[in-house]
């Protein structure tokens, strides 16, 4: 063995994936994988730089990690994803303990970044990202749960005038249907249950490859796929849901019937700002759709808050707007004046004080209606997707339904018969709590 590597993550799914990546590239390139960093030979921090609390929690890991070099066994400190990408100069210079960069779209070479800084250079691969795996590609840690990631789809050509993405994860470019469907196979084989397709706006995804927006072949694809039980689709957005995803939705067995749509606003002249596809009138259009023709959907969403010229009286209607639609799932962002970013050049920019009080006001107003809407599954039976056991009861199980998100939602406490993790089984509810529910197996 060449040593020990340990990858810390930061960030989204979609780095996660990355780092699974990494990982199985360095297996390959003949490193022991170890979980803890102080066992670690090489270290890699996996960064975010998406907004500004995720820039300082990458660059304060990075100098945490820094430590192991100082005090322990540590002998490259790597920096990979999207602060490289972003500020490799800056990085190289302040943070001289760094060994060597590599960003978003060549992560796949990091074999080689690993054998040159352990060599004592100090190697930058930040080009211009067009990189994405394929189902040839190693990944370390798929099949150690019931529940996997796969990317459909990397990069962005939209231009949310909110967001760096498309800075710093390059054009929109997807995978296959073949390829993705090859990787479900391995994925099922390794005894994954659960599939959740990620991409940074996954109804765009096929558009490059197809010429035509693809998201219905590929889940169509997927529901022939023998011993996967569940396929959740993320980050769809509302201008191009069209009434064929609906359809998917509706009459394909394994998909979840969730829908996890970024809305960011409801006031029309704050969509127009943030340069975001469609309007109030079609958001209503489609939630109403939606709600006619999949039965019993569950509707994920996020806002941001304190956007440039955000008043105080569109502030009460995306209140109002939230508390008529009713959605299973609310997240609350405060605006980030992220520089590179349009945005932060508008003015009427809102106070941060101001930011948080409407994030708090929202998010409690959320809260409240995904109580109420949770307690909807009492006294129905539902499938659920066991995951493990419950910390401090070993007797009790813990899943979720098809209607919660990996990490992300409520979970389902369950008791009874002896069980077996990874396994679907029907579950009486019998409890509901503010986000999580609890039931009984008979």
């Amino acid at each position: 063995m060449r040593g020990n590597v340990a990858v810390v993550t930061l960030g989204c799914e979609k780095n996660s994936v990355d780092s699974e990546v990494m990982l199985g590239l360095a297996a390959k390139h003949g490193y022991a994988l170890v979980d803890e960093p102080g066992q670690a030979d090489v270290i890699i921090v996996n960064t975010c730089a998406f907004i500004d609390t995720a820039k300082e929690e990458s660059v304060d890991m990075i100098i945490s990690m820094a430590e192991h070099k100082l005090k322990g066994r540590c002998k490259a400190l790597l920096v990979a994803g999207c602060l490289a990408q972003r500020y490799h100069d800056e990085l190289l210079q302040e943070i001289p303990e760094i060994d060597g960069l590599v960003g978003t779209g060549e992560f796949n070479r990091i074999g080689e970044v690993m054998e040159a800084a352990l060599k004592g250079d100090r190697p930058t691969f930040v080009g211009n990202p067009v990189y994405i795996y394929d189902e040839f590609t190693p990944r370390h840690g798929v099949g150690s749960g019931p529940s996997a990631y796969v990317k459909i789809a990397e990069g962005c050509d939209h231009a949310c005038t909110f967001c760096i993405i498309p800075a710093l994860r390059g054009k929109f470019r997807s995978r296959t249907i073949e390829s993705i469907t090859a990787e479900a196979h391995s994925l099922v084989a390794c005894g994954v249950k659960e599939i959740n397709l990620i991409a940074q706006d996954s109804t765009q995804y096929g558009l490059d490859v197809y010429g035509r927006r693809s998201v219905p072949e590929l889940l169509m694809a997927l529901n022939n796929v023998e011993g996967l039980e569940w396929i959740r689709l993320h980050y769809a957005y509302p201008g191009f849901f069209t009434n064929d995803v609906i359809d998917a939705f509706s009459r394909l067995s394994k998909v979840c019937k969730y829908i996890d749509m970024p809305l960011q606003h409801s006031e029309d002249h704050i969509l127009r700002s943030m340069q975001r596809p469609g309007r109030q009138k079609h958001i209503r259009s489609l939630l109403a759709r939606m709600r006619e023709r999949i039965a019993d959907v569950s509707i994920r969403t996020s806002f941001i808050v304190g956007f440039p010229g955000e008043t105080d009286e569109d502030f009460d209607n995306l209140v109002s707007f939230v508390r008529e639609m009713e959605f299973d799932h609310v997240g609350v962002f405060t605006y980030s004046q992220e520089e590179g970013t349009a945005s932060a050049e508008f003015a009427e920019q809102v106070a941060d004080d101001v930011k948080q009080r409407r994030a708090n006001i929202l998010m409690e107003a959320a809260r409240e209606i995904a109580a109420l809407r949770n307690g909807r599954f009492v006294g129905r039976t539902v499938p659920v997707l066991l995951e493990g056991r419950d910390e401090t009861d070993q007797s009790v199980y813990v899943g979720r339904t098809p209607y919660d998100a990996k990490e992300i939602d409520g979970v389902v406490y369950v008791t009874g018969k002896e069980l077996s993790i990874g396994e679907v089984v029907d579950v009486r509810i019998t409890h509901s709590f503010e986000f999580d529910l609890a039931g009984e197996v008979f």
